[in-house]
C-alpha cells in the first residue's frame, strides 16, 4: 500500500472499472438472474478493458500488475453492484501456468487468455465424496503413451459451460504408493471445450444464486501428455501456492459487496420517511449500519495488508485466510443491515438488495468455509493441535 486508504491506491484502475460497470446496471443483472444466464457481455467488456489479464505479464499480452491491483479491480466490480464471480477464477487459476508451466505452455495459452480468445474460468478440484479434503480426491489420470486417460467426477466446478480451458487436479498414482499424503496428485491444463461429448459431460447445478456452477464427469477422457503442468505428482503443492491469491481476491470482492450494501442502506435510510422523519434519524437504524461500516473498514485493512505481503514475495497464509473470513463476515453483516433497513422493499427484486444478499452469502462457504479457516488459524497461528486428519 502507498497510503492509509487502500481505496486511494490504483485510483485510475478503479475509475476505469467503475466506468465499465456503469454500462451494466441493476436491470442487466436482474434479467440474467431471472434467466439463469451467463453475463457474456460483461465478461467481454472486462476482457477488452484488459482487467481480466491484469496479472498476466506484459510479454504475454497482459498488464503485468500485482495482486493488490487485481484485488482493487474485483473490489470495484462488487462495489458497483456487479458480480465478478462470472470471471474471477481467471485471476488465480492462470497463476499455476505462470508459476509452474513450461515455456511452450505459456506461449501457447497466456496471450490468447489475455486477448480473450480463450477463457480459463473452470477449476476442477472439489469432488462429491471428498469436499474440502482435497487429498482424498478420486479422479484419476492414467498415463497411456503420449496421453493421459481421465476418469472421475468434479462438483461445484463453476463456469465450466463458459470456459474453453480447465485447470484440473487429478490423481496420477495411488495413495499407497506415495511417501507423503500430499504426493501423487497432478495438475493439467485441458481443452475442456474439445472434450465435451468426447469423454466429458457437464451437468448444471441450480443454486440459490445465478452462479453457473456444474458437475463435470470424466469417462475415459483422453488428454495429451503435454497438458501436464510442472512435474507429475507435485500438483497439490502447485494448487496450494495459488490459494493465498484466491483467498485475497475473494476477500476483496467481499469488501466491495460491503461497500455496496452500506452505500445502498445509508441512502435509503436518508430518503425513507416514516412518522414524518427519515428512518436514518433513528439509532435503531443507524447503529447496525455504523457497526457494519466499522467492521468492513477493519476487514479492508487486513485484505490489502495480505495483498501487500503477497506482492512482496512473502507467504501470507494466516493473513490471507484471516482476510477472507473477516471480509466475508463484514459483507454478510452489511447485507443484513442493508436488508433490514429496507424492510419489505429489501425483498423486492427492483432494489437489487435481495440479489446481492444471495450472492454475498456464498462467501461464508466458498471457496473455503469459515470453520476450516478457524481450524487453520488455530493450528498455524496459535500452535494448537490439528483438529482434523
Amino acid at each position: 500500500m502507498t497510503s492509509f486508504d487502500p481505496s486511494a491506491d490504483n485510483a485510475a484502475i478503479r475509475e476505469g472499472v467503475a466506468q465499465v460497470c456503469a454500462r451494466f446496471p441493476g436491470p442487466y443483472w436482474r434479467d440474467l438472474d431471472a434467466r439463469r444466464a451467463y453475463p457474456d457481455a460483461f465478461v467481454k467488456a472486462l476482457t477488452e478493458g484488459g482487467y481480466l489479464s491484469a496479472m498476466i505479464p506484459e510479454e504475454y499480452g497482459g498488464s503485468g500488475l500485482n495482486l493488490s491491483a487485481a484485488a482493487a479491480i474485483l473490489e470495484e466490480i462488487h462495489k458497483n453492484g456487479c458480480n465478478a464471480a462470472a470471471c474471477h477464477a481467471q485471476m488465480y487459476t492462470m497463476g499455476a501456468v505462470l508459476r509452474h508451466g513450461n515455456a511452450e505452455q505459456k506461449r501457447k495459452y497466456l496471450p490468447r487468455i489475455a486477448e480473450g480468445s480463450l477463457r480459463l474460468q473452470a477449476f476442477g478440484v472439489t469432488e462429491p465424496t471428498s469436499g474440502t479434503d482435497t487429498l482424498a480426491l478420486r479422479t484419476t489420470a492414467t498415463r497411456e503413451g503420449d496421453a493421459y486417460v481421465v476418469n472421475g467426477q468434479k462438483i461445484w466446478t463453476s463456469r465450466a459451460e463458459h470456459s474453453d480451458l480447465m485447470l484440473l487436479l487429478a490423481r496420477t498414482s495411488p495413495p499407497d504408493e506415495a511417501e507423503r499424503r500430499t504426493e501423487g496428485l497432478s495438475v493439467f491444463l485441458i481443452d475442456l471445450k474439445a472434450l465435451v461429448g468426447s469423454g466429458v459431460t457437464i451437468k448444471p447445478i441450480r443454486t440459490m444464486m445465478n452462479h453457473a456452477t456444474t458437475e463435470v464427469f470424466f469417462d475415459q477422457a483422453r488428454i495429451p501428455a503435454s497438458s501436464l503442468i510442472g512435474e507429475e505428482g507435485k500438483g497439490f503443492r502447485y494448487i496450494l501456492s495459488g490459494m493465498n491469491a484466491e483467498r485475497i481476491l475473494i476477500a476483496a470482492e467481499c469488501i466491495g459487496d460491503a461497500k455496496w450494501f452500506l452505500a445502498k442502506g445509508a441512502a435509503y435510510a436518508r430518503e425513507r420517511v416514516v412518522f414524518r422523519r427519515p428512518i436514518g434519524a433513528n439509532q435503531g437504524v443507524q447503529f447496525p449500519l455504523a457497526r457494519a461500516f466499522a467492521h468492513a473498514l477493519a476487514a479492508e485493512a487486513i485484505v490489502y495488508r495480505a495483498a501487500a505481503m503477497y506482492d512482496a514475495g512473502q507467504n501470507p497464509g494466516v493473513e490471507a485466510n484471516s482476510a477472507k473470513m473477516l471480509a466475508a463476515d463484514a459483507s454478510w453483516e452489511a447485507a443484513e443491515a442493508c436488508l433490514q433497513t429496507h424492510g419489505g422493499f429489501g425483498f423486492a427484486e427492483e432494489y437489487d438488495v435481495e440479489r446481492k444478499f444471495r450472492e454475498t452469502r456464498l462467501y461464508q462457504v466458498a471457496p473455503i468455509s469459515t470453520n476450516l479457516i478457524l481450524c487453520f488459524l488455530a493450528e498455524r497461528a496459535l500452535g494448537l493441535p490439528k483438529s482434523y486428519a
